[in-house]
């Protein structure tokens, strides 16, 4: 049975996704608030690679010769935890936001042609890196 939720686990635990889909960036508030849902998840995940290395490594010790047969499962979740455990943050994923012809607000870039204001992040339409051929966004 699962325990309850504190109220102040409650205020803590984000309320946004871990995106920046719908984000309005002129909206600082929730630029902000998915900010920290991003840097939030990426923790959890990293600190889930962790408890699974502690106990590969508590397995291993434990199996001793045998913990290539006893410790597989863990070995592969590991490996599987490993690829999406480093914290990269959220500068990346904000300034080169490219959400399939939507920009944060919702309005259909690619068609209208509609150019970011100065000062913002730039949001480029697939189409114009494909054009760049070289592969660089």
């Amino acid at each position: 049975m699962p325990t309850p939720e504190s109220e102040a686990f409650l205020a803590k635990k984000p309320t946004v996704p871990p995106t920046f889909d719908g984000v309005d960036f002129n909206d600082t508030p929730r630029l902000k608030a998915a900010q920290d849902a991003i840097i939030k998840e990426q923790w959890v995940k990293c600190m889930m690679a962790r408890l699974v290395r502690e106990e590969l490594g508590k397995c291993y010790y434990r199996e001793g010769v045998n913990h290539l047969e006893k410790c597989g499962k863990l070995r592969e979740r590991y490996f599987e935890a490993l690829k999406e455990s480093k914290i990269r943050g959220y500068l990346f994923e904000q300034q080169n936001y490219i959400p399939g012809q939507q920009d944060p607000v919702g309005q259909d870039l690619s068609s209208a042609g509609i150019k970011q204001p100065e000062g913002q992040i730039a949001i480029i339409p697939p189409e114009v890196a494909k054009k760049r051929g070289d592969g660089r966004l």
